[in-house]
C-alpha cells in the first residue's frame, strides 16, 4: 500500500514555504508521496484576493515542477461544497484502494482540530503528520491544553515532525506584490514568472 500525505491549502499563491514543508514530508517521513490538494473557492465566501481555482491549480502544478514525490490534486473541485476533509478522505479511500491517506497539517490547525466535522473518525482511520508553526505564546498555551484534553500528544496516529519552521504566508506575498515589492526569492522562478505575466495581485 502506498502511503500518501494530503496537504490541503488555497495556495494563493503557492510559495517556497509550502514546497519546503511538502518536500520535507515526502523525503524525511514514511510517506511515499505528498499530494497538494488545492481547495476550491467556497461559494459562500467570495474573496476578491483569491485567484480563480484554475489559476491556483496551474500555479501549484508549475510550482512542484517535476518532483516525482509531489503531486497536485483538484479532487475537491468536483466534490460538494463546502468541502469537509472527512468527506474528501472517504472519497479518496474508496477511489484508490491501493493507497492509504494521511493528513499533513500545521500545529495551528491541530489547535482547532477538535472542531472539525467528524474529527474522531478522521483520527481513528488516518495518521496526522504535524509540522511546527511559529505560534504566539497564547497559541502555544492553547495547543498544549488541547493536546492534554484530547490526549493528542499520546495518540498513535499523530506524529509531530521536526520540519523547518516557516513564518512565510501567502497574504504577506500578496501584499508585497500589491505594494510593488520584489518577492522573487519567496516563489519558485516559474511561479514568479506566471504571476508577473498575468499581473496577479497587483
Amino acid at each position: 500500500m502506498k502511503k500518501v500525505g494530503l496537504y490541503f491549502g488555497t495556495f494563493n499563491p503557492i510559495h517556497v514555504g509550502h514546497l519546503i514543508i511538502a518536500n520535507y514530508m515526502a523525503e524525511q517521513t514514511e510517506l511515499d508521496e505528498v499530494w497538494l490538494v488545492v481547495s476550491p473557492q467556497n461559494p459562500l465566501k467570495q474573496k476578491s484576493s483569491l485567484l480563480a481555482d484554475y489559476h491556483r491549480l496551474a500555479l501549484a502544478r508549475i510550482g512542484i515542477e517535476n518532483n516525482p514525490k509531489l503531486r497536485v490534486s483538484d479532487i475537491e473541485f468536483s466534490l460538494p461544497k463546502p468541502s469537509f476533509t472527512a468527506a474528501t478522505l472517504a472519497y479518496l479511500t474508496e477511489k484508490y484502494e491501493n493507497m492509504v491517506f494521511a493528513l499533513i497539517m500545521g500545529e495551528d490547525n491541530l489547535r482547532t482540530f477538535h472542531k472539525w466535522k467528524n474529527y474522531e473518525v478522521i483520527l481513528e482511520n488516518h495518521e496526522l503528520f504535524v509540522y511546527p508553526r511559529a505560534l504566539t505564546v497564547q497559541e502555544e498555551k492553547e495547543l498544549q491544553l488541547h493536546k492534554t484534553e484530547l490526549k493528542l500528544g499520546d495518540h498513535p496516529n499523530i506524529h509531530f515532525v521536526d520540519a523547518p519552521v516557516m513564518k512565510l504566508s501567502a497574504s504577506f506575498i500578496r501584499n508585497a506584490i500589491k505594494n510593488g515589492k520584489d518577492v522573487k526569492y519567496l516563489l519558485t522562478e516559474p511561479v514568479h514568472k506566471y504571476l508577473k505575466e498575468m499581473h496577479f495581485y497587483e
